[in-house]
């Protein structure tokens, strides 16, 4: 008898997880499952449970299959059957991951370590089907049906809100379990590592009998149907969530039949709807932001106040509690860096200490202002199939055939932005949004992406997370209030934190990040260093610059690039 894993039904607690897993083993066009969670919380043990206890696929069990960290696209899409190249000099396809997968489950651990191109063909993949593969002289495409399961840790990084929402269902756990519960788990872990056939023994009835249940919950599923209303109440509670397209009001109608299904009933009732309702939205509600079509409200400008029981030191960056103040963005035009005049001085070299890049921003791509290097050579792998191919599968081979550079390494823009008190002065802030708008539309037209962090009231906030930039940025931007002193220290050493994250899950990308402050800080440099291209861009506007954008700058090892000059 093999050992199998961990049984899917003797897994205590985590009964969202498994409810989403087992309505995605009854209907998979539901479009997987994704998790969320910190180490030890049952996340892989479950998912490799599910196979075991779906209904066997055209009369075999259903296949497994790990799609590891490291994966190439050809090790994920299928490849050139090599050996049959040089044998018998036949171009033959070899399968890939997906291919294998067919007709069962696809699971990809850490998920959002992946490179995002692997998940985009994941993705593309598990919504059609087929994979499809027109390339280096294969043209061949084949069924690859399965359930996608993706876990992730979100201490390791966060996965793109567009891919997130590829994802069908999403759940998310906590490893926080009662005193009698984690007995129990030890106990259930002991007794399997112990014993394992006698444990697989003793749950083969209600492994046996989930799977049934499943078996009949999809033979149901045709005939489920759903009333008028209820479809009504699912659009509602989706414009009430503010989602991103309709992907939501279908995945949630798929999910309430398949429940339906699973609770062996002819038609959806309304407690079918609410069963799958944060399985559906958990990682798609806006429930924070504003309405689509309704901006935020405008406040009057005023000076922040200073309480009298603790008065604040501007010149300090200590401005004290206060309540936060909002200020739109102010129009790119109107910023005088980006006029004529200050253009031609940036371009003939007239600010010290600045070079000019692609945005008149940053250096030359593949340099680093602090001797990190990210590269961006050409590849110098051979390219197996355009040699063998072009060759006619002669051997020794006459030429080999390098790959060619991809065009276009990944591109992450970072934006730390001061939301202190300070900057509210002289409407400084609102300029200072106007300057990620800049940056912003230029990394739009190049298909770049972007991330920004505030920093502002003694604490750092991702303000909107790694995405492709957006083509309109100042909704989001106009919502964001300055308030409170300035945790400059605090923020560069999240921001290299994540830096290291993004190159862990692309090695090849290209980091360019934005300082954008008043300076008005009592923080010390020493120690602190940022991977990538580097500007402070100085927004301090005085007759007598008190800030400390230059000095940020240089112990930065950045360019300096003050607003006004």
């Amino acid at each position: 008898m093999q050992i199998s894993s961990f049984p899917f039904t003797a897994v205590a607690g985590q009964q969202s997880f498994k409810l989403a897993l087992i309505l995605a083993a009854i209907n998979p066009s539901v479009g997987g499952v994704l998790v969320s969670g910190p180490r030890g919380s049952a996340k892989s043990t479950l998912a490799r449970g599910l196979a075991d206890v779906m209904p066997e696929h055209q009369g075999k069990p259903h296949s497994f299959v790990t799609l590891p960290l490291g994966a190439s696209e050809e090790m994920l899409l299928g490849t050139l059957n090599l050996q049959q190249v040089l044998d018998k000099q036949q171009v033959r396809f070899q399968d890939g991951l997906l291919a294998k997968a067919d007709g069962g489950v696809l699971y990809v651990d850490e998920v959002n370590l992946l490179p995002d191109n692997l998940v985009d063909l994941l993705l593309d993949v598990a919504a059609s089907g087929i994979n499809v593969v027109e390339r280096d002289g294969i043209s061949h495409s084949h069924l690859a049906q399965f359930i996608l399961l993706g876990t992730m840790n979100p201490d390791e990084g966060e996965l793109r809100p567009q891919l997130q929402d590829r994802f069908g269902l999403f759940v998310e756990l906590d490893n926080q379990y009662t005193i009698e519960e984690r007995i129990e788990i030890v106990r259930l872990r002991e007794s399997f590592d112990t014993h394992a056939r006698q444990f697989l023994t003793q749950h083969e009835s209600n492994q046996n009998a989930l799977s049934e249940k499943i078996k009949i919950a999809r033979d149901m599923l045709p005939s489920i149907e759903c009333e008028s209303a209820l479809r009504t109440l699912i659009a509602e509670r989706c414009h009430e969530a503010n989602v991103d397209g309709l992907r939501a009001d279908i995945v949630w109608h798929r999910a309430a039949v398949a429940h339906a299904s699973w609770k062996q009933r002819k038609q959806v009732l309304e407690e079918d709807i609410l069963a799958v309702e944060e399985l559906v939205l958990g990682h798609r509600r806006k429930a924070d932001q504003q309405p689509p079509n309704s901006p935020p409200s405008q406040k009057p400008f005023t000076r922040p106040q200073e309480s009298q029981s603790n008065k604040a030191n501007p010149a300090s960056g200590d401005w004290g509690s206060m309540d936060p103040e909002q200020q739109l963005t102010a129009d790119v035009d109107s910023l005088p860096i980006f006029t004529n005049q200050q253009s031609q001085n940036l371009k003939s070299g007239l600010i010290p200490g600045f070079r000019t890049g692609k945005f008149g921003f940053f250096k030359q791509k593949g340099k680093s202002s602090n001797g990190v290097h990210i590269s961006s050579d050409p590849s110098n792998k051979v390219d197996w199939f355009s040699t063998l191919i072009t060759g006619g599968g002669r051997w020794p081979l006459e030429k080999l055939r390098f790959r060619k550079a991809r065009k276009g390494q990944p591109v992450l823009h970072l934006v730390l932005l001061d939301t202190s008190a300070s900057t509210l002065k002289n409407r400084l802030f609102s300029k200072a949004k106007a300057a990620i708008l800049y940056i912003a539309r230029h990394a739009y037209l190049d298909r770049e992406q972007l991330a920004v962090l505030g920093f502002g009231n003694q604490k750092v906030e991702l303000l909107m997370a790694k995405s492709r930039a957006p083509k309109n940025l100042k909704a989001l931007l106009d919502a964001v209030p300055a308030a409170g002193g300035t945790p400059m220290k605090e923020v560069l050493q999240q921001a290299r934190q994540f830096q290291k994250q993004q190159l862990q899950i692309q090695p090849g990308m290209q980091l360019h990040t934005y300082l954008i402050t008043d300076g008005k800080t009592t923080h010390s440099f020493q120690s602190e260093n940022l991977l990538g291209d580097v500007v402070v861009i100085d927004i301090e506007q005085s007759g007598v610059k008190r800030g400390k954008g230059r000095e940020i700058a240089l112990a930065l090892s950045a360019d300096y690039v003050p607003l006004f000059v």
